[in-house]
């Protein structure tokens, strides 16, 4: 039985390190989230970790095991299917490896739920650079890439390539999610730029961001090069093309 609004879907592959303990501290928060682990065939043996997980949480975990690693655009259009399916009103995107904080959740629901968005993003810029433990260069290149993003889109966006985004039901319903097209990180920007292009209101939460401890990184240069090349080509497919409306 469905007890919460809120589904929070976690994309993993080669997490366990860090799966059981950001499990725990989502399902540990006040307010109630169910969470959907999105598993790309870890040879690490994450699912099995959410699977003994799952004995505890019956009712608020839940597991999509896919055959292989496809990107994490397409984990994410998964798991928003999975949510439209049942009645979440709230669908979240959230890393396994606690560079976004679980106790920002309730802040992002509230953005939403309270204070009129359709899109809440956990932004790292929109009150300077909140950002711990990544290398300056790092910090320099996805502050740069987020302020290219915004120029060429012109989205009143600071964090385009946010991953921590909270959306209204009626979001994930208005876009075709077949129609999108990236498939590595700039997914969030082209998911972003289209709630933008339908009418939706985007509203920034100011969050800190703190790089992984524990596991590796899955960032790599030629995802920037697809959000830096990607987005001019989306943004000039834009000019001829008919988007779907908020309701």
């Amino acid at each position: 039985m469905q007890l919460s609004d809120s589904l929070v879907i976690i994309p993993t592959y080669n997490e366990r390190e860090n799966i059981e303990n950001i499990i725990r501290a989502v399902l540990g928060l006040e307010k109630s989230f169910h969470i959907l682990v999105v598993e790309d065939n870890s040879p690490d043996g994450t699912a099995a970790i959410v699977k003994t997980l799952r004995e505890e949480f019956p009712d608020s975990l839940f597991i999509m095991e896919r055959k292989e690693k496809s990107g994490l655009g397409t984990a994410y259009i998964a798991g928003f299917k999975w949510a439209l399916e049942r009645d979440y009103g709230y669908i979240f995107e959230m890393d396994a490896d606690f560079s976004h904080n679980p106790n920002d959740l309730p802040r992002l629901y509230r953005a939403c739920a309270e204070q009129g968005g359709d899109v809440a993003i956990g932004s790292r810029y929109v009150s300077g650079v909140n950002v711990v433990n990544w290398p300056m260069g790092r910090v320099l290149m996805s502050w740069c890439a987020s302020k290219y993003v915004r120029f060429i889109t012109r989205m009143p966006i600071h964090d385009t390539t946010a991953g921590f985004v909270c959306y209204r039901r009626d979001v994930l319903e208005t876009i075709d999610l077949d129609r999108i097209r990236f498939k590595g990180y700039a997914f969030q920007i082209e998911m972003k730029f289209t709630a933008c292009k339908s009418g939706f209101k985007i509203v920034e939460t100011p969050v800190i961001f703190v790089n992984r401890e524990l596991g590796s990184s899955k960032m790599n240069t030629s995802i920037f090069g697809e959000a830096m090349f990607g987005v001019i080509c989306m943004t000039i497919k834009s000019w001829f093309h008919n988007y779907p409306r908020k309701r």
